[in-house]
């Protein structure tokens, strides 16, 4: 089993939601900051310049079976990419173990 992270812009949700949603049962959708290459921004509020530097974004996070790995990133790139810098990122992680809390069954994918 994998677990696949991807950080994209908040813009694009919508769209990976509809996507994804015929591909895979679960998922965790987290709000979250940061920034890469894209750095940040200059706000102007009440007068005074302040800087921005970590942007919003949406961590999507989703346990998969080894063979769906590619469909999942394709999808995931598919849906999201608009070309310019802030797109966001795809990690790709092993997963050992995972148990179910309400049962105690381990789920092996």
């Amino acid at each position: 089993m994998k677990l696949v992270k991807c950080i994209i812009r908040t813009e694009k949700i919508d769209e990976l939601l509809k996507a994804i949603q015929r591909l895979v049962s679960g998922m965790t959708i987290s709000e979250v900051r940061g920034h890469g290459r894209q750095k940040g921004y200059m706000v102007v509020y009440r007068n005074s310049e302040y800087e921005v530097a970590l942007l919003p974004k949406v961590m999507f996070e989703i346990v998969i079976d080894d063979n769906k790995v590619e469909d999942v990133v394709g999808l995931v790139t598919q849906s999201t990419r608009t070309g310019a810098i802030g797109d966001g990122r795809i990690y790709i992680h092993e997963v050992e173990e995972a148990f179910h809390i309400r049962t105690g069954f381990m789920d092996l994918g």
